[in-house]
């Protein structure tokens, strides 16, 4: 592999002479702003409606630090993961690399003990966004499906079966998970993140619009709540899988790290939104705030009723960014497969045959969703959280002052890896428990 045979000085040059960045050729690159609206669709989902529920577990004040916390964190990690790709391509005289490829070319060059690891660090992280990103699709289905029907069902007085939606839903999806460019998806990023913030505008008008009493709220949480409340916001924040494909896909991929740069300015925004979200949410509902508060609104209402299709139509738009990044990754490994002048019509088959297998899932596994969680839980945890901290600890394991004075880069590392191995138990825990009450009750026994 071209990562296996580039060194350190090839071509006579010191590698502090190398800039990535003059050497990137990528076609049909995304603007800046077009970056942020990727990066703000791939962490703000309908996550962002359960945070009054995530402060109904963690408290007002704790519920306001913990937020900040996680999004600190995580963007940490982000920055991390970033970094690290790109004093890899450095190191490797390579324009861009990819998660997988960032992690093989690490392990690769790192630490003796590291080297033979290479191959499977690349594989268990390509192999991880196909099965998060996909099966996801079919929980998004799922979530668009039974929204609809819960909705025109209600509505028109009728009672078609929540597999009529699935299908229904696949239609558009046909033509949405044909987009193979970042820069088409750009549109339907905003659309959703549009979507989603009338959504939230809508919400915040229901909490607003009588007075609000602190007096009687938890400030801070019951030690057996800690678990779910760090669940819930680590789970709706992270997104790290789209991370390095729009960063790869930008016309100045030097303003993502910069400060005020794209994830400075994403993650901000993001923390903030949804500590409003979360305070003022579980403030108006207390203990009775539901998963998702839009199920708090009064749904007699009609401008209540709509969130819910606000927020099913978000998801919708949003498929075609989850589609990419596993679409990306199982191209490059099976195009090969195909003579040149049928890579379009390739394309357009595996696109559709993945679809319609999900699709097909969805249709014949209605209680999906606790075995994605547990799946999302494990692959989530380790890709948001562990791996970024490993690949920064390993790459600067061989450099000579590489982690500072008193060596505090690797404590620092050592105290994130503690919390991302907690957040791994926890939500394992939880999705485990979630399949055990759904498929070991008298009802299914």
């Amino acid at each position: 592999m071209e990562l296996q045979k580039t060194g350190v000085e090839s071509n006579g040059l010191a590698q502090s002479e190398y800039d990535p960045f003059r050497h990137r050729r990528v076609k049909k690159p995304n603007s800046t702003n077009g970056t942020i609206i990727h990066m703000l669709k791939g962490s703000l989902g309908t996550g962002i409606l359960a945070m009054p529920s995530a402060f109904r577990n963690g408290g007002l004040v704790f519920g306001l630090i913990g937020t900040t916390l996680v999004g600190l964190i995580y963007a940490h990690c982000v920055y991390l993961l970033v970094s690290t790709s790109q004093k890899s391509c450095k190191r490797t005289r390579v324009p861009l690399l990819g998660f997988s490829e960032t992690a093989q070319s690490v392990f690769q060059h790192g630490p003796v003990a590291t080297q033979r690891f290479g191959n499977a660090a690349k594989a268990y992280i390509d192999y991880s966004l196909l099965i998060v990103s996909f099966f996801s699709v079919c929980v998004y289905l799922l979530f668009i499906a039974t929204t609809l029907r819960d909705v025109i069902n209600n509505e028109l007085g009728i009672e078609w079966d929540t597999r009529v939606y699935i299908l229904l839903t696949a239609v558009p999806l046909i033509f949405v998970t044909q987009v193979r460019e970042l820069r088409y998806l750009v549109p339907f990023s905003a659309l959703a993140n549009g979507l989603i913030l009338v959504t939230f505008g809508i919400t915040l008008y229901y909490i607003f619009r009588e007075p609000i009493d602190l007096s009687k709220l938890e400030l801070f949480p019951e030690i057996t709540a800690l678990p779910s409340f760090f669940g819930t916001v680590v789970y709706a924040v992270e997104g790290i899988g789209v991370v390095l494909p729009v960063e790869n896909k930008m016309k100045h991929p030097q303003h993502f790290l910069s400060c005020p740069g794209v994830l400075c300015i994403v993650l901000s925004f993001i923390t903030v939104l949804y500590n409003v979200t979360g305070f003022f949410g579980y403030a108006r509902y207390g203990a009775a705030t539901k998963p998702s508060v839009t199920l708090n609104l009064p749904m007699v209402e009609r401008l209540a009723l709509s969130t819910q299709l606000l927020a099913a139509l978000a998801i919708l738009f949003t498929l075609g960014i989850y589609y990419y990044v596993p679409m990306d990754i199982l191209w490059r490994k099976v195009k090969h497969w195909f003579p040149v002048q049928r890579h379009n019509l390739a394309q357009i088959g595996i696109r559709f045959g993945i679809l319609l297998a999900m699709t097909s899932l969805a249709l014949g596994v209605p209680e999906l969703e606790p075995f994605i969680g547990l799946v999302g839980s494990i692959c989530s945890a380790t890709l948001g959280l562990l791996t970024p901290i490993v690949l920064d600890t390993v790459f600067r394991w061989s450099t000579p002052g590489a982690f500072g004075a008193f060596r505090w880069r690797l404590v620092k590392n050592t105290i994130l890896m503690v919390f991302g191995l907690f957040i791994l138990v926890v939500g394992t825990y939880f999705s485990i428990k979630d399949i055990v009450e759904i498929y070991g009750s008298p009802r299914n026994g």
